[in-house]
């Protein structure tokens, strides 16, 4: 996989940037940053090159916050329709911006349409990934347009793939804290750091389905349908369930102040950390474990790696970002890249 560092001369060239810039909006305001300033270092490496990009991104409704808050920083023109932007490129100056509305609003992004990708694709002479959290998407920007363009690896998604790839051959103790709800996603993550760490604590409503299996009343708790056979797994020695909970409507709702107190433990003598999810339902209000959790792994001396939606907002509330050795910018993207070692995204560079 070449990097964006492998162009020998960038000046003048059309780049077609792809970034993740969905960022969290409230009355067309953003409420948080943080996938922004990840990605500052990769736009700031190529205006100073003298590039002319194009940024492509998606986001829930429009762009135009994400324009305004770029505005302060660089020379950036906001454009609605991706079809005027190679007109627009005649306009513009080495090291300056066209950044396109939402590009899934066009139906052709996720149904990866050749056609669009081929027509996307024209409007740059190079194109560059840097938006790790959609790489495990199959749509245009993201594996079409890669088989039409010199392509390259922007600087955070180097940096995913350079920390993310130390979770496979970690110092040790190495202690895996995973939580959250989606157990038929995350199973095959536990079963696979199950081998690697030499504890693996499992939280959130993920856990439920492993104290349903020894016996412990779950009552209405949140649960996988799908049947699994956890017997073997109940038996590692590796395995850390809680041992207390916090319960509302007789379902469980998040993780009492003993399992924390036992996660202490584990976190003081480990050396390196990966943690993806919350303890609880975070989304929900129920957040305090988890906040604490956090603050507790920041203050560690292990090397730190974490990521995950609600992680994110935790450590985001808290203000502690600097304090991990690295926040990754994918939720479901991080997990399938922890999984299989590898991203369509990531793939189509590589071709």
């Amino acid at each position: 996989m070449k990097s964006i560092k492998d162009i020998e001369n960038l000046n003048g060239v059309r780049v077609l940037l792809r970034l993740d810039l969905n960022v969290p909006l409230e009355n067309n305001k953003i409420i948080d940053d943080f996938r922004i300033k990840k990605v500052l270092p990769t736009i700031k490496y190529l205006t100073e090159k003298g590039a002319k990009i194009i940024i492509i991104s998606h986001i829930e409704k429009t762009l135009k916050p994400v324009a305004e808050y770029l505005e302060k920083i660089f020379k950036v023109f906001f454009i609605e329709n991706y079809r005027n932007a190679l007109t627009e490129f005649e306009h513009i100056k080495e090291g300056e911006i066209i950044l396109l509305e939402n590009i899934r609003n066009w139906k052709e992004e996720k149904n990866n349409d050749q056609k669009f990708a081929k027509e996307m694709a024209s409007l740059g002479d190079i194109y560059v990934n840097d938006a790790f959290s959609v790489c495990h998407r199959e749509h245009a920007s993201i594996i079409g347009i890669p088989k039409y363009l010199p392509s390259y690896a922007g600087l955070q998604l180097e940096e995913e793939i350079k920390n993310l790839s130390e979770c496979f051959n970690p110092s040790h103790p190495f202690l895996f804290i995973i939580g959250g709800v989606k157990f038929d996603t995350k199973f095959p993550l536990i079963k696979k750091f199950l081998n690697i760490a030499d504890y693996v604590f499992i939280g959130g409503a993920l856990a439920n389905n492993f104290l349903r299996e020894k016996g412990i009343d779950i009552s209405n708790s949140i649960v996988s349908s799908n049947n699994f056979d956890l017997k073997e797994y109940l038996d590692s020695p590796k395995l850390i369930l809680p041992i207390d909970f916090e319960r509302e409507n007789n379902a469980i709702v998040d993780a009492g102040p003993k399992t924390l107190e036992e996660l202490q433990k584990y976190i003081s003598k480990s050396k390196f950390i990966l943690w993806n999810g919350p303890l609880g339902a975070y989304e929900n209000g129920f957040k305090k474990p988890t906040i604490e959790l956090a603050k507790m792994i920041a203050d560690s001396h292990a090397k730190t790696i974490v990521g995950g939606g609600d992680t994110i907002a935790a450590i985001s509330e808290l203000g502690i970002e600097d304090k991990f050795s690295f926040v990754s910018t994918g939720g479901g993207a991080m997990l399938q890249y922890l999984a299989s070692g590898t991203l369509p995204g990531i793939e189509a560079l590589e071709n």
